[in-house]
């Protein structure tokens, strides 16, 4: 998913990922302490520690209600097809529907496909290269047009416009088109503009994909915002992540970027068609501004309900949550990895000695405390494949990370063999609303100083990532040698996880997330045999090679499993955290007590 995405991010993240930003969600602040040590305050109070971890906390049908977000970091995009943070992925569940979406339950259950727009989970051909699936009646778009078939297409055949709308997860097109034949609607030559061969659409209620490989996660993709329907008439292209029109509960009524969005109910969503979404709140609000300090203290205070971004309450406000409000804290895993990525473009990061002497030389405590110690920040990483993934190993240690100190004997040694014994300058790229990336930052830059690596810290506007480091041209044009960052699987498997961060077809000019620019024959054909695969322990073996020869290439430089202490309204009802959704709450299943 998404980079911070992530993770979807998924997320990024991501999302994905894609990847999100910083810090808690909301609560009605005051009162006394409950028994768990948690503030009280507002109707339903304070669940306790951890009660809303793989479990639901505050469980009501109640309808009504604003249910206020609130966050530092506006989403990549809200496009379906161009978002990629993985905060994006669950805030997307309100407005978009896919076939296929994950199961509105808490944990690992979460990971389970189920129907969404899609009367099942799909008919699968024997040789698993063709897919077809039928859609349900009743299901409409916000002005009260029949979703079609045909409409499902299109959204798809977007993210072929990368030169259009770049910036989300390019699984369906590598899998659908991998020789890149199709090049997307806005050069579409047909008369219809659904020339995509891949996908036949009979009629407006049946969808069929005619994959010229099998995959094994092709259902994981279809369950991805990037596979949301979007109508023809109403596509403004790169402006249409302002409004995107809505198939989902809530519809859109107002967005100004960094600032505000406002969700009120659609009234053409049926209820009937949607076994997954509670559509509790009457209306949902997100305010977005740069200060984190003032956005926990404003969480606490319980002016917001929740963080859109969840990843976790900043250490100023941290004590005063743990010590006097603990009931409203949860502190779960979130399948993220925090990492530097040293793209090769940029020299002298170039040469792999130069690389390894900054991993030797990074001083792994000291970063774990940077991101907030294990529990707010996680345990420390030595490679890159989640533990939750099959084919990881976490006790991989090639480079002696869980020691927790640098090795600069082996890092000077690294440096005479790259041919700079003295040290060489680089600059480190970190986004500009992420402190505790920042601080991540000067642990790093403080590390290589020791060694004779001078680091200099480049904060850039992080709304703005995917062109900035997104972009391989001006990652070499700034000369980014070292790029902090973070990433959530899409989907459960080493596909999901690995392949846009270390698949060399997966290199983007805009929107790239294989930041390190890795392209090594052995490393794809490792993907696809993996992909064949339909045994996922077998699966996992391949997986286990590509993350060894990853670690090999020391193109990363990995620092946490992440976990985060994140806030929980005590407004908020039907709270639990998804393993779907990399350890955020599930969005669409929340409710608030008026």
């Amino acid at each position: 998913m998404t980079p911070i995405s992530s993770s979807r991010r998924r997320l990024a993240a991501g999302s994905a990922l894609v990847v999100a930003a910083l810090l808690g969600t909301a609560a009605c602040g005051g009162g006394g302490k409950d028994d768990n040590g948690g503030g009280g305050g507002g109707k339903a109070g304070a669940a306790g520690f951890n009660a809303a971890v793989n479990k639901v906390a505050n469980a009501s049908d109640k309808k009504g209600g604003e249910l206020k977000f609130i966050g530092t970091q506006d989403a990549d995009s809200w496009d379906p097809q161009r978002g990629y943070y993985g905060f994006m992925w669950d805030f997307a569940r309100y407005y978009t529907r896919q076939l296929v979406t994950f199961k509105a339950e808490p944990g690992a259950t979460s990971t389970e496909l189920v129907p969404d727009m899609a009367t099942d989970t799909g008919q699968v051909s024997p040789d698993g290269k063709t897919y077809t699936f039928k859609l349900k009646s009743g299901l409409k778009w916000e002005d009260g047009k029949p979703v079609t078939s045909k409409d499902l297409k299109y959204g798809i055949e977007r993210i072929w416009a990368q030169d259009v709308i770049s910036g989300g997860p390019i699984y369906l097109q590598q899998v659908l088109d991998p020789k890149g034949a199709y090049k997307g609607p806005y050069k579409d030559t047909s008369k219809d503009k659904l020339g995509l061969s891949a996908i036949e659409t009979p009629d407006d209620q049946t969808i069929i994909f005619k994959l010229p490989k099998a995959n094994s996660d092709f259902l994981q993709m279809l369950a991805m915002p990037s596979a949301t329907p979007v109508r023809q008439d109403l596509d403004t292209k790169a402006k249409y992540q302002l409004k995107p029109a809505s198939m989902g509960p809530y519809k859109w009524q107002e967005y100004t970027p960094n600032k505000s969005i406002t969700l009120v109910r659609n009234e053409n969503w049926d209820q009937a068609t949607d076994t997954v979404r509670k559509a509790l709140p009457d209306k949902i609000t997100v305010k977005l501004q740069s200060n984190a300090d003032d956005m926990d203290n404003r969480l606490i205070e319980g002016e917001y309900d929740l963080d859109i971004n969840a990843t976790g309450i900043g250490p100023a406000a941290r004590p005063k949550a743990l010590q006097q409000h603990k009931g409203n804290v949860d502190n779960p895993q979130t399948g993220f990895i925090r990492y530097a990525v040293f793209p090769q473009t940029v020299k002298p990061l170039d040469n792999i000695e130069c690389r390894k002497a900054i991993i030797y030389a990074a001083d792994s405590k000291s970063l774990q405390t940077a991101r907030g110690g294990p529990q707010a920040g996680g345990d420390i990483a030595t490679n890159m494949l989640p533990p939750a993934v099959k084919g990881s190993d976490p006790k991989a240690d090639p480079y002696g990370k869980l020691s927790g100190k640098p090795d600069e004997a082996k890092a000077k040694e690294a440096l005479k063999k790259c041919g700079q014994p003295n040290g060489f300058k680089t600059t480190i790229a970190v986004r500009n609303n992420k402190p505790v990336e920042i601080a991540t930052a000067e642990s790093l830059q403080q590390a290589l100083a020791k060694v004779g690596i001078t680091a200099q810290i480049d904060q850039y506007d992080g709304a703005q990532t995917s062109g900035i480091i997104g972009s391989p041209k001006v990652v070499k044009d700034k000369g980014y040698g070292i790029i902090i960052m973070g990433w959530g699987a899409d989907f459960p498997s080493g596909q999901g996880f690995l392949q846009p961060l270390v698949d060399g077809r997966f290199i983007l000019q805009s929107g790239n997330n294989n930041f390190s620019q890795l392209n090594d024959p052995a490393i794809n054909t490792l993907f696809d045999q993996a992909l064949a695969e339909t045994d996922p322990n077998k699966a996992g073996e391949f997986y286990k090679q590509i993350n060894t020869k990853v670690t090999d290439a020391a193109v990363y430089l990995p620092f946490t499993h992440e976990k985060n202490i994140v806030w929980r309204g005590s407004r908020l009802t039907n709270v639990y955290t998804a393993d779907a959704y990399n350890g955020r709450y599930d969005y669409a299943s929340l409710g608030v007590v008026k």
